[in-house]
């Protein structure tokens, strides 16, 4: 079968931790949703419930909160080959807390809840997959957290540049800022220092 490149990019994630036979595939992708989220626009607000886990294949999305001041507190950046969305909301089907925007214009694959269940009951090492996936997603949070505490402002910015090297150059100053929870102007004053070196 010949795959979108969109589907090849869901499938290759998706082998790197459980191998899929050809019907298998074509059942997953049947399962899919093609949503495009264009610049500035939100995929997700607060309040909502989250309709899909989302799988990106072009693009850029910030996922944050904002405090009782309206500041927004950026908790992720999704791009190609992330996953992203709500997963409490999505499992619960309360409301989310989370607002998800587009930086970029961007394309995903979504799977609703209905055809996630109906996944798991057709295709059931589709458990492993998600399993990795969410405990991947808990290790990095649980990190990111240890980050927050231990090190400087300078240092998670380091940190985000090392590990993140793909998405800095997509992302405004602004947005990073609010990602390592400093103003703007410290985060300029960071990136000027940090340059100097």
């Amino acid at each position: 079968m010949n795959y979108k490149e969109s589907h090849k990019l869901l499938l290759s994630n998706v082998s790197r931790f459980i191998n899929l036979t050809e019907l298998e595939k074509q059942k997953y992708i049947s399962l899919l949703t093609e949503i495009k989220v264009k610049k500035k626009d939100f995929l997700m607000q607060a309040g909502e419930i989250t309709k899909y886990e989302y799988f990106i294949t072009k693009g850029c999305l910030k996922v944050y909160t904002l405090d009782e001041e309206g500041a927004p507190h950026i908790s992720m950046f999704a791009i190609e080959d992330y996953w992203t969305g709500d997963l409490s909301s999505f499992m619960t089907k309360e409301p989310s807390r989370y607002y998800i925007k587009a930086t970029e214009h961007s394309e995903l694959l979504g799977i609703s809840r209905e055809n996630y269940d109906l996944l798991f009951r057709e295709i059931p090492k589709f458990e492993r997959f998600y399993r990795i996936l969410y405990q991947k997603s808990l290790i990095s949070y649980i990190r990111r957290s240890n980050y927050g505490i231990s090190l400087t402002a300078e240092e998670r910015y380091l940190e985000f540049k090392k590990k993140y090297p793909q998405i800095v150059s997509r992302i405004t100053q602004k947005d990073l800022a609010a990602y390592i929870g400093i103003t703007p102007e410290f985060m300029s004053k960071i990136i000027t220092k940090v340059n100097r070196k």
